[in-house]
């Protein structure tokens, strides 16, 4: 009895080596925001489901640093700004956009300074990018002589995008270099300081304001030293919402892991999906999601994690994530046009459509 016990252990061992032994390893690089929350509940909920890939997902401390180590090589995938993506292609074009990690999500949040003209609406859903915190930028400049310092997560953002053209429809210049003569001046701060980054401000009697992912924005509001004052899917509308974080892979990568890479993209499909229903049904299912973010990203507050997947406000989803050709173009043109990207790019050249999911429904 026991010779046929070992037996059947050592057959389900043999098993399981040949199963993983299957596996190749897959790296993808992340920054801890609520962009990349379907890369984490991918990971957490489904590697075990991985056939093809064992997935390895690296934190990265900032955008320069993602840049770098994916440029080197070392990396399989990497998930980017669309912008930064843009212009990491000019320089060096060995890898292809193979998908979406999410729609819209980032917000202008301002410092108490600054709503004390603006006076913005007690209901988040309620305040839209209309003129007042341009007009408030436009006066606090001629008053003072002062640009309005704007923290943004990289110069090579969406981000950067989403608030040049707020601020070409309202009248108002911005630069991103130091000594222009602009209503706004745009510097890099990195997400996770960017709280901190008014919050100083404000008690040097600053104004300031930020344009980042989420949920940075909604942790100044749920910590009551700023506000939301609008959300990038108001500025920049496009159907089903403008392309942000893109999912990239090395044509290395792809030549010898591609099963391994699209599965990957087929479970951050699902993880999506699984988000969004979340984000519908609510209660525990929910909760599920916000438990699994707080695990990899602590900093990440549940209320501000609530808050960035309210379903009423929508401000971020996690739907049709395949490649988006005319979203993108959407967001490069603009690019240009605010001389955040240098050149434009061959949209066709840079995507790879053979990464098509279709989720079983």
């Amino acid at each position: 009895m026991r010779i046929k016990t070992f037996a059947c252990i050592l057959f389900i061992v043999l098993l399981t080596s040949i199963a993983c032994a299957k596996k190749v390893e897959v790296k993808a690089l992340y920054i801890p925001l609520a962009d990349h929350y379907a890369a984490l509940v991918a990971y957490d909920k489904y590697a075990k489901d991985m056939k093809y890939a064992d997935l390895k997902l690296q934190k990265m401390r900032n955008w320069d640093l993602l840049r770098s180590l994916f440029q080197e090589g070392r990396a399989d995938m990497s998930f980017v700004m669309s912008p930064l993506a843009m212009d990491m292609f000019s320089e060096k074009p060995h890898f292809k956009w193979i998908g979406l990690m999410h729609r819209d999500g980032n917000a202008l949040a301002i410092n108490e300074i600054i709503n004390a003209r603006v006076k913005l609406r007690k209901l988040r859903e309620e305040r839209k990018p209309d003129d007042k915190v341009a007009k408030a930028f436009a006066d606090i400049y001629k008053e003072t002589g002062n640009s309005i310092i704007v923290g943004l997560p990289h110069i090579l953002s969406t981000h950067g995008v989403v608030l040049y053209r707020y601020l070409k429809e309202n009248g108002l210049s911005i630069a991103f270099k130091a000594n222009k003569n602009t209503d706004v001046l745009a510097i890099t701060v990195a997400p996770p300081k960017a709280p901190s980054f008014i919050k100083k401000k404000l008690r040097r009697s600053i104004p300031a304001a930020f344009e980042q992912s989420l949920p940075w924005a909604d942790i100044v509001e749920t910590g009551e030293y700023g506000k939301v004052a609008w959300y990038s899917k108001d500025v920049m509308p496009f159907k089903h919402g403008h392309v942000e974080c893109i999912a990239l892979a090395t044509n290395k990568a792809i030549k010898e892991k591609q099963k391994a890479i699209k599965e990957v993209m087929y479970y951050i499909h699902k993880a999506g999906a699984d988000i969004e229903e979340a984000k519908r049904n609510g209660g525990a299912e929910l909760e599920a999601i916000v438990k699994i973010v707080r695990k990899y990203i602590p900093k990440h507050t549940a209320p501000a994690i609530r808050a960035s997947l309210d379903v009423k406000l929508n401000v971020i989803n996690f739907a049709h994530l395949n490649i988006d050709k005319p979203g993108l173009k959407q967001i490069m043109d603009y690019a240009v046009e605010g001389k955040i990207l240098k050149q434009g790019i061959d949209i066709d050249s840079f995507a790879d459509d053979s990464f098509y999911i279709e989720l079983k429904k």
